[in-house]
Parts: C-alpha cells; sequence; structure tokens
C-alpha cells in the first residue's frame, strides 16, 4: 500500500503522525511526506521521506488571523491586541489590519502560491497514485490529491480539539486559493471529511462528525539525549517546565513567560527541569540554582522522571504528559490551547490558567496544589492508561488497510 501523508508548515502539527508513518513504513508499505521545502530536515529527521512541494499562507500568519478574527467578534480575553496577522507587529489599535485592503492586496499572493502547491500535490499523487491519504487539519493539499484520484483521505488530529467545536477554534485551514472549486469538486470543509484518526482517550475526545479511528497517542517530540541523572531521585519533586518557541511570534512578547514562571517556581522544595532549544536558554538569562536546564531533551524522555508538568497548553505538550501519567499546569494564550487545556483540566489531570491571569503567586499556588492533591495525578494515571487501551498505531495500519479495499 502506498500512502501519502499532507502536513502544514508546522511540525508540533504532524509530529503525532510520525509514529503511524513508522508503522506503516515497519509493515511494509510505502510514506510519502507533502510539505512545504521549509519542513524537509524535521521529516526527514523524522525518518521519513519528504516531497517539499507545497506553499501558502504560513502558519503563524493563519492563526494570527483567527486572533484577529476573534478580536472583532469579541471573543479575544486578552487585555492585549492581537499581533498584526500578516507582519507580526504589535499594534495600537484593531483598525490597524484593514482587512479590505488585505483582501485586495496581499491575500491573492497568499492564493496564488497555495494553487500551485495544491496543483504539485496533485502533480505528484497523480504520478506516484497514493492509495490512501492522511493529512492534519491544516493542510488542505491531501484532501485535494485524495478526491482527484478517488482514493480515501483521512484526517489526523494532533490532539482534544475536533472539527465541530461549538463557539471554540477553528483547527481547520481556509482553503482561499479555490483549487477544490478549480478540480471540479466542492468545497473542503468540517462536513466534508469522512474519516478521523482520534489519539484522545474517551475523557478529552473531542466532537467529529467523521467516522472516528481511534489509536494510542505514541509520543514524538524529536531527537536528543536525556542525561544519566534524570535516573536519580530528585531533591523533593521534579517539575518539568517546556515552552512553545513560537508563541512569543503568534501571541506577542507577554506571550513569553519562562522568566516569571522560573521565578515563581524558585524556593519551593523541589527540583525545576526546564528543557528547550538554545535561543530559549539564552532569552532566560541566569536562573537560580534550583533549575537545571536541558537543551533538545525529548519532553516524553523527562517526564518520564517527572511529577509534574507546566506548559503553555499545546496539544503535544499535553498528550506527552497524558501518555506519562503526569499531571499538568497549562498557561494558555490562545484559543486551541485554551480548550486543550479545558477538556485536560475537566479530566481531572491538572490545571488551566489564562496566561493573563498568570501572575508569579498564581502559578506558584497552582503548582502547589498540583502537588498537595493526590486527585490529580490520579486522574493523570487514569487518562495514562486509557491511552494504553487504545489501539496501537500498528493496529491503526491494519485498519488502514480495509479501508483502501472497501
Amino acid at each position: 500500500m502506498r500512502v501519502l501523508f499532507s502536513v502544514s508548515s508546522w511540525p508540533t502539527h504532524y509530529a503525532s503522525m510520525v509514529p503511524l508513518g513508522w508503522a506503516l513504513r515497519a509493515s511494509g508499505h510505502e510514506v510519502r511526506v507533502l510539505c512545504a521545502p521549509s519542513q524537509t530536515d524535521s521529516v526527514t529527521r523524522a525518518g521519513l521521506q519528504p516531497v517539499p512541494v507545497l506553499d501558502g499562507m504560513d502558519v503563524a500568519v493563519h492563526n494570527r488571523m483567527s486572533y484577529v478574527r476573534e478580536a472583532l467578534s469579541g471573543n479575544w480575553p486578552y487585555p492585549w491586541l492581537p499581533l498584526h496577522p500578516v507582519t507580526g507587529a504589535v499594534m495600537s489599535a484593531l483598525g490597524d489590519f484593514d482587512f479590505a485592503d488585505y483582501r485586495r492586496t496581499t491575500e491573492p499572493e497568499y492564493a496564488r502560491r497555495a494553487a500551485q502547491g495544491h496543483d504539485r500535490a496533485v502533480w505528484f499523487a497523480r504520478r506516484w497514485r497514493p492509495d490512501l491519504v492522511v493529512h492534519d487539519p491544516v493542510s488542505t493539499e491531501g484532501p485535494l490529491a485524495a478526491r482527484d484520484l478517488g482514493v480515501p483521505a483521512v484526517l489526523a488530529l494532533w490532539g482534544p480539539v475536533g472539527t465541530h467545536e461549538a463557539d471554540g477554534p477553528d483547527i481547520l485551514a481556509e482553503e482561499v486559493s479555490g483549487s477544490f472549486e478549480r478540480y471540479g469538486h466542492g468545497p473542503f470543509g468540517a462536513d466534508s471529511i469522512e474519516y478521523v484518526i482520534d489519539p484522545c482517550p474517551g475523557a478529552l475526545e473531542p466532537p467529529v462528525k467523521a467516522s472516528r479511528l481511534p489509536v494510542r497517542f505514541v509520543p514524538y517530540n524529536g531527537g536528543g539525549i536525556a542525561p544519566d541523572w534524570l535516573d536519580e531521585p530528585a531533591r523533593g519533586a521534579r517539575i518539568a517546565v517546556t515552552w512553545s518557541t513560537a508563541l512569543t511570534s503568534m501571541s506577542g512578547a507577554d506571550s513569553y513567560l519562562l522568566p516569571r514562571i522560573v521565578a515563581a517556581l524558585a524556593g519551593l522544595d523541589a527540583e525545576v527541569v526546564l528543557t528547550g532549544t538554545p535561543d530559549d536558554v539564552a532569552a532566560l538569562g541566569e536562573v537560580p540554582p534550583s533549575v537545571r536546564v536541558l537543551e533538545n531533551c525529548p519532553l516524553s524522555a523527562l517526564l518520564a522522571h517527572s511529577d509534574l508538568v507546566l506548559h503553555h497548553g499545546g496539544a503535544g505538550s499535553t498528550m506527552t504528559a497524558l501518555a506519562a501519567g503526569v499531571p499538568q499546569l497549562a498557561v494558555t494564550f490562545a484559543s486551541e490551547q485554551a480548550r486543550v487545556a479545558e477538556r485536560m483540566s475537566e479530566a481531572g489531570a491538572g490545571r488551566q490558567l489564562p496566561g493573563h491571569l498568570a501572575t508569579r503567586e498564581a502559578i506558584r499556588s497552582a503548582v502547589e496544589e498540583l502537588l498537595d492533591r493526590p486527585g490529580h495525578l490520579r486522574a493523570a494515571w487514569r487518562l495514562r492508561e486509557d491511552n494504553l487501551r487504545r489501539p496501537t498505531p500498528v493496529r491503526l495500519v491494519e485498519r488502514l488497510v480495509r479501508l483502501t479495499r472497501g
């Protein structure tokens, strides 16, 4: 069987698809990954074969655009304005972004580039002839190629936000190029999706209207080395801290909370371990002696030896903590992250703290509560056990094979 993956320009979006790619390859199937040229290295490092032909609107622009729409509709909860969608600059008023001018001058260029990406995707699919397409919610090129060939298309969720959220975030990309219509198909949208790969245990199960294909979440956080000292007992509780390297570019400077988080945790009877990129570490400056810093350590390796994790509410961090059975504190700055954290919190496995309310005192109080109340650990462990009972990626491969046979 030949399987064509179609992914966005954001690596963490398709990290949840990587174990399925491994399972397909290990089962003897062929896999290719349609991606933007900027993702060639990350797809290759994951052990999969990239086809770097896609183009269009950058995911950061897409997200900032959705934040401006939320602000215009009155659903933006933060005391600061969203960033300018195209430039990423700080705005003094919502009127700094002229939607009409954007539609007239900038969107046509995004549409032209997206159309080229869709055409290249169809060209490659006609040449390679996949039996199945698997795509993330932001990549519409895969579904178009599947419709053109008449093969099944399966959307792969990256976490507990679905395709039919009531009054919630819309994770599906807006298809601005008109490519589906150009190829003689109806428009792409939530109601046109037939199959959804869902990695979420029942307590976090997101709303979808397609046929649900459950799978166990297997963390993939990139490569890296875990130090030997992680195997040693911590001094008190071990608190893991991870933060999005791209959050500032989408939510602004107010979302860079690492210094405040480190200050809030200083003085606790705990060992704080921060994992991040070299740029994250450099921006943080000097840290207290109670904080240990790891560069590029896979989060799953750190959480295997942690009692609590503090993160920004990203689906990848949330699901990795879920798989490890570790309670979570999610400090959120965007609607999707807030919805992810709400579902995790409702399941009892941790707490959500909106970013604009995350003072040092609030962060410290939430951490102390999560460490002091064993119910959070029990709930986190239940989610871990639920995840382990779900079909493995190898079992999902068997179901996908049956899907191609009708």
